[in-house]
């Protein structure tokens, strides 16, 4: 797997925006947020495009990837929101060109279905991290921001540590070595099926969401118990599930017994409450390197870039 070469003051980076269309009112302050990291925002056509619920039509929001890593003159490439549509420019993008111009790719969420394929595909580390009109145009915590320009400027640390007064979770005991691979659980669900299914075997698999109640989550882990996904991975890693209660708790399983019914079987450690996903503050990840995780004593370790 190969890591890019990391963003140095003054780079320039690509806002493009494969997903939903960003709030008008957001587009300036994220753009500021970005250049007060001492990077070079090169606003692409999709951060200023609406057709619907998506930043523009498919082919716009394709011919902005694939510019991005086309050119040169661009370091690295932020994706400015999620939403929804990714999934959409699967078919129209150049995955040969992005392969042959591995650069820091930043986003989360919507974008989860863009790490995998970059990886799996292209064969180069994808960052996790937020994203200027979501989370960083509003100011960030000091974890979060330490966290992100880690990842942005290349400091690798060899701990993955949530902030102190957050204790990971013990699921399941056990320790475990592999490939970090995943993100949100609706677009790694989704990927089922079709060429841009995701790889779990011997990886470690990492998995957030916000916003569904337990009986769907419940029914996306359970596609991919059946799809073989769970009894491939070495490991699991459960992030942030934002907004995932039950409507009416009295009449739903928890999160809790949902991870316990459809993952303990599995045999496989699993380490829960890991601070990253639709969450503040946030960790960033590196997705494709290599990983251990001590779900017993509740570590993450980066062995190898």
């Amino acid at each position: 797997m190969i890591t890019p070469k990391p963003l140095s003051r003054g780079a320039r980076v690509a806002l493009i925006d494969a997903s939903g269309p960003v709030p008008e009112d957001r587009l300036a302050p994220a753009v500021a947020s970005v250049r007060a990291l001492g990077l070079e925002p090169v606003v692409f056509p999709s951060c200023r495009m609406r057709h619907g619920y998506l930043a523009g039509y498919d082919r716009e929001r394709a011919q902005d990837f694939n510019d991005a890593f086309a050119d040169p003159s661009i370091d690295g490439i932020i994706c400015i929101r999620g939403g929804y549509g990714a999934q959409r420019l699967m078919d129209r993008i150049d995955w040969d060109t992005a392969a042959k111009n591995p650069k820091v790719f930043c986003g989360y969420s919507d974008v989860t279905i863009l790490h995998m394929t970059l990886n799996q595909r292209c064969g180069f580390v994808t960052y996790h991290t937020p994203m200027p009109a979501t989370e960083w145009y509003a100011g960030l915590d000091a974890y979060t921001q330490r966290s992100l320009e880690n990842a942005l400027f290349g400091v690798h640390e060899t701990d993955v540590l949530n902030p102190p007064e957050v204790p990971m979770a013990t699921i399941a005991k056990g320790i475990c070595r592999g490939v970090l691979t995943g993100g949100n659980l609706s677009l790694i669900s989704a990927s089922l099926g079709t060429p841009y299914e995701i790889d779990t075997k011997d990886k470690i698999l990492f998995i957030e969401e916000i916003g569904e109640s337990p009986y769907r989550i419940d029914r996306m882990l359970l596609m991919l118990k059946h799809a073989g996904k769970l009894r491939a991975c070495s490991g699991i890693l459960l992030g942030a599930f934002t907004d995932c209660g039950a409507p009416d708790p009295e009449k739903s399983l928890t999160l809790r017994e949902v991870f316990t019914e459809l993952l303990l079987d599995e045999g496989k450690p699993i380490l829960g409450a890991v601070q990253c996903g639709h969450i503040l503050p946030t960790m960033s990840l590196p997705l494709g390197v290599n990983v251990s995780m001590d779900a017993t004593n509740r570590t993450l370790q980066i062995v190898e870039y």
